[in-house]
């Protein structure tokens, strides 16, 4: 292959690379599997490798990250990134749409399009002849940070648009993870030792903020893009259909979490509709945004005080309540990584009873300052463990207790250690039956071997019968073994 054929092979392959992540990634539709477009992917690594100057900013090979930055650049925005006011009942819904309807000089109802408010971090992306050139954080809404190399990493966000498209766009959208992959992030940073996020949001924060944006590569982050910097650069004439032009260029838009409703009732509706569906949703929300949906009503209505006029977010009803920290004891991972699980008088927190927390390490009890009989604020967030979030200080008599590192095992009684680079100590055990079962029940996990049927209850059986001590007992096990547990 001369340079070029390499050339047009190169073209070729980026080409092909960005459909198919836009099919997967933002369509949910692929039409190749994983290992086609692998191997895509290795033959571009390999021509890049061959011809580097092949290598362009819109490559998809760049999202694998690039060499570690020494600082942020600031970035000043082309018009400010507005926060929005809050309301949190009816009563203020009422008080916003007569606003508006005051201001406009306007008797009928509004047309308001509401959407999900993700609990995300917001970023703004600039494409310059349909090229991602530039992305940056909101920062204090006049000047973010250039984040652009850790951008490029996010499968989400598209690296070129489809055509037609303007010579320049800036788009702005919010950066957040999904529960499901953020438990597993969480899960393995604490079995590696690693300080755990307390939630997604603090997650994507510290993610984008990489200085080395091949760690941000290894993060679970998605996009949705909400907006437009100037909505005079757009055709569209409402909210809801600029979205749909966003999405004709390859950005990724939550429509499935957006509508139209007209007036006061019919906001009302979306919102409780949406605040009894928020447990069932991959992603954290905190509320709804309700914009005015014209976007020359938009214009006409203006900002103050680095707020629209024509926009308000809708928050839900916050996720915690106040309970007695009754006791705290210890569970051994497959590791030997010890963390402290904090056992709760048992309260309702959005809808469920809860009776155990996270407190993730030692460090996070000092922090907190947690202590045995304190009573503690509780937060849970999706189908998250609840975490512990708060002591009340206030409510202490003198008698509770400090819990301190254990020097043993709960699990098998042998020493444990605590590395200077860690967070969490570790059983020292060879044979620590702690260890063996939740090693087994990784193994058999959905992202392990994938066992159907072996779940925890049949592990532990096993266990206690003594057919399992190691792995390689699953592959030894009889059908005599087998019927001697309940119920098979």
């Amino acid at each position: 292959m001369d340079h070029s054929q390499a050339q047009q092979r190169h073209q070729d392959l980026c080409r092909e690379l960005h459909h198919h992540s836009y099919q997967y990634h933002t369509l949910d539709q692929p039409e190749i599997t994983d290992a086609q477009y692998d191997a895509l992917m290795r033959e571009l690594l390999q021509l890049e490798e061959t011809w580097p100057e092949l290598i362009s900013p819109e490559s998809p090979s760049q999202r694998v990250g690039a060499p570690p930055l020494d600082s942020f650049t600031p970035h000043t925005h082309s018009e400010p990134m507005l926060s929005l006011g809050n309301i949190t009942n009816i009563e203020e819904l009422v008080e916003f749409d007569q606003r508006i309807k005051n201001t406009l000089h306007e008797a009928g109802e509004i047309d308001y399009v509401c959407e999900m408010k993700l609990d995300g971090v917001a970023v703004e992306l600039v494409y310059e002849k349909g090229t991602l050139a530039l992305g940056s954080t909101r920062g204090d809404g006049i000047t973010g940070e250039v984040i652009t190399e850790n951008l490029k990493t996010i499968p989400t966000i598209p690296l070129v648009l489809h055509p037609p498209f303007p010579d320049h766009l800036e788009v702005r959208g919010e950066v957040y993870m999904d529960v499901e992959e953020f438990q597993q992030m969480n899960r393995t940073r604490e079995e590696n030792g690693e300080a755990v996020f307390a939630n997604p949001r603090n997650a994507t924060a510290g993610s984008l903020r990489q200085l080395d944006s091949r760690e941000t590569a290894k993060r679970p982050l998605k996009i949705f893009i909400y907006g437009i910097w100037d909505s005079s650069r757009t055709e569209a004439r409402t909210h809801d259909t600029m979205l749909a032009e966003f999405q004709k260029l390859g950005l990724r838009t939550n429509t499935a979490g957006t509508w139209v409703a007209r007036g006061v009732q019919g906001v009302q509706k979306v919102y409780e509709d949406l605040l009894a569906e928020r447990e069932a949703l991959p992603f954290e929300i905190d509320g709804m945004v309700i914009k005015v949906n014209s976007l020359a009503l938009q214009a006409e209505l203006g900002q103050v005080s680095r707020r629209p006029r024509w926009a308000t977010a809708y928050k839900f009803p916050p996720r915690q309540a106040v309970t007695r920290l009754e006791n705290i004891d210890c569970q051994v991972g497959r590791t030997g990584a010890i963390t402290p699980v904090a056992h709760l008088e048992p309260v309702e927190v959005s809808g469920v009873m809860v009776s155990r927390a996270s407190l993730h390490n030692w460090d996070e009890i000092a922090r907190l300052d947690v202590r045995i009989g304190d009573r503690v604020v509780v937060e849970r967030a999706g189908d998250v463990i609840p975490d512990v979030v708060k002591v009340v200080t206030e409510d202490r008599t003198g008698e509770e207790k400090p819990f301190p590192m254990p020097e043993q095992c709960p699990a098998c009684g042998s020493p444990v250690a605590k590395l200077d680079e860690e967070v969490v100590p570790r059983c020292q055990g060879l044979s620590c039956p702690a260890q063996l079962k939740e090693g087994l029940k990784h193994f058999c996990s959905r992202n392990g071997m994938d066992i159907e049927g072996l779940g925890d209850r049949f592990l532990d059986q096993l266990l206690q019968l003594g057919r399992l001590n190691s792995v390689a007992d699953l592959y030894r096990l009889t059908e005599e073994d087998l019927f001697q547990m309940e119920r098979m």
